[in-house]
């Protein structure tokens, strides 16, 4: 928390108002007591528009008070868009959150990362391939941002801090509310690479069918380029795919993505028909990021073969550790 109290945090916490509104109300006050003198229909006349719904900004700072002291409890921070350590990238976007909660730290602004992302049930080979583009990004160190579901985010998230690196995954909950419950250790291995739990919902807040494509776009903010390695027609996926787009940044998919076979790849068949580029093996990462090709793959570190794809794929849906 900055000088500014919890003005920041109450401002987060007001019903009604977009991401945009509440950005531009952040910017008109410098401190919580200018702030608590104002009524709803003040905040109103700022946006020129009425809220539908009804509140009161003595109300609204209690919960901050009590969402403040939570965070303080269970080791969760939480940084303002008027914070200097805000993310950079993040401010770039058209609808920044208010407020990121996070636990652990916050990712080094001068170091990109990667965004990675794709389906809950993807083919073995997809996993695979999520697992050791992953692994190798690590060894190359880079650091892998994504969602914590289950499928292809938490393969990429594994292989990476295997490679070791500093793990992040965006929330669609509130950080003390792990989704799906069977990530918890996941998400503490995360924690403990010196990476971060980053959301932009307090403690508390459970998840909801609108909240993960919202924490969508932190992850498309947050990276230098997205990586969606397999996703079916239908999938949030591609959600996160639209998004990079919006935010100007590279878009490519896997070559298992565009793999034909009896599993819906359909959605990244469109994002490679569409101009999305194929990435085949970390070199090509490295490449576009203008950075030195290494020839070792990595793949004796990985043991590549289909025993360890199979026990990589296994412990993931049965959460066994590894």
């Amino acid at each position: 928390m900055n000088d500014r109290g919890l003005s920041d945090l109450i401002i987060s916490l007001m019903p009604g108002l977009t991401a945009k509104e509440k950005i531009n109300v952040i910017n008109l006050f410098k401190c919580e007591e200018d702030l608590l003198i104002l009524s709803k229909n003040h905040i109103e006349e700022i946006i020129n528009r009425k809220i539908k719904k009804n509140w009161d900004i003595c109300d609204i700072r209690d919960k901050a008070d009590r969402i403040d002291t939570i965070c303080k409890m269970r080791s969760i921070e939480w940084v303002s868009f008027s914070d200097v350590s805000y993310p950079p990238l993040l401010r770039e976007i058209y609808d920044p959150p208010a407020v990121i909660f996070f636990k652990g730290c916050l990712p080094d602004p001068e170091k990109p990362l990667l965004g990675m992302a794709g389906t809950r049930k993807p083919s073995p080979e997809g996993l695979s391939q999520a697992y050791k583009l992953a692994f190798e990004a690590g060894k190359a160190g880079i650091s892998v941002v994504s969602g914590l579901a289950v499928g292809i985010d938490s393969m990429s998230h594994r292989g990476n801090l295997a490679g070791g690196v500093p793990g992040y995954a965006v929330l669609g909950s509130g950080i003390d509310e792990i989704y799906p419950s069977t990530n918890r250790s996941l998400a503490k291995k995360i924690i403990d690479s010196k990476g971060a739990l980053l959301s932009e919902y307090p403690p508390g807040v459970r998840p909801s069918k609108w909240s993960f494509p919202a924490r969508n776009r932190i992850i498309s903010a947050l990276s230098r380029s997205v990586l969606i390695v397999e996703a079916p027609q239908k999938s949030g996926a591609l959600i996160t795919a639209g998004f990079a787009l919006e935010h100007g940044k590279d878009l490519w998919t896997s070559s298992s993505g565009v793999q034909q076979g009896k599993y819906d790849k359909r959605g990244t068949l469109k994002l490679a028909q569409d101009g999305a580029e194929i990435i085949y093996s970390k070199n090509d990462i490295l490449k576009k990021w203008n950075m030195e090709v290494s020839d070792d793959t990595g793949s004796e570190e990985v043991s590549g073969g289909k025993t360890s794809d199979i026990v990589f794929l296994m412990a993931d849906y049965l959460n066994i550790e590894i």
